[in-house]
């Protein structure tokens, strides 16, 4: 709590709040952190910039004082695993996501090694209804699924998990106090939810136990990104 308490001290954004650059080129994502100024401090890099400029740009964010979160969703056999994540903890980034199976995740916690890159297990796509989940063979529905997930990310050594805002309570009360739930599909009420078939607003996102909150269009595709920021971030400080 203290080390939380004097980031927000030191830094005017709320580090709870992670904004993904979800653009083609590293040139737009350096424009929209521009824009946004001073109302973030933490960026997400995702599979767009992973095809191009990725890593540049991430440690271009680190040399500026930003926190980065990598969500690269590693998956692959247990040596590749183990060795991105050692190639990875070397860039001072900050999250590192790897899809929620076990041998994946224990894979890239061995990778990491004794670096401060956390790693975070998806358990399932913010996208996904139970419908979806039962198409693509699985028996159980997004809550159980993701309870199952849970567990094997705490059994694996993972720092946390990536879950939609539904299941941010069942996931501080298996991890505890300092595990981090990191919530995607945030959308304040006055924002369209796109492609997110579990949202919830910040507010309700924290209440149920997100450590993090990642919040993209409502910020990223708003005609004053600042302005939009600082508005999800006042939301936040009322949870």
């Amino acid at each position: 709590m203290a080390a939380a308490a004097l980031a927000r001290e030191s830094n005017p954004a709320d580090p709870r709040l992670i904004v993904p650059l979800d653009v083609p080129t590293a040139e737009e994502a350096r424009a929209l952190v521009a824009r946004i100024g001073e109302a973030v401090s933490f960026y997400k890099v995702g599979l767009e910039l992973f095809a191009t400029d990725g890593m540049a740009l991430a440690r271009e964010l680190k040399r500026g004082g930003k926190q980065v979160f990598l969500d690269w969703k590693l998956h692959d056999i247990p040596t590749t695993v183990q060795r991105a994540a050692a190639a990875l903890s070397g860039s001072g980034c900050d999250f590192l996501t790897v899809h929620g199976e076990p041998q994946v995740m224990a894979a890239a916690v061995k990778g990491r090694g004794a670096s401060g890159l956390k790693i975070l297990a998806v358990t399932v796509l913010t996208s996904l209804t139970d419908q979806d989940l039962t198409e693509m063979g699985y028996a159980e529905g997004a809550r159980a699924l993701v309870e199952r997930r849970i567990r094997q990310a705490i059994a694996a050594g993972c720092d946390g998990v990536v879950a939609s805002p539904h299941e941010a309570a069942l996931a501080r009360t298996l991890g505890g106090p300092e595990f981090l739930v990191v919530t995607p599909g945030v959308r304040p009420d006055w924002s369209a939810r796109n492609d997110q078939a579990r949202a919830s607003t910040p507010a309700e996102a924290l209440n149920a136990g997100a450590s993090h909150i990642v919040c993209g269009r409502p910020i990223t595709a708003a005609e004053d990104p600042h302005a939009a920021a600082l508005r999800v971030a006042a939301e936040m400080a009322q949870a």
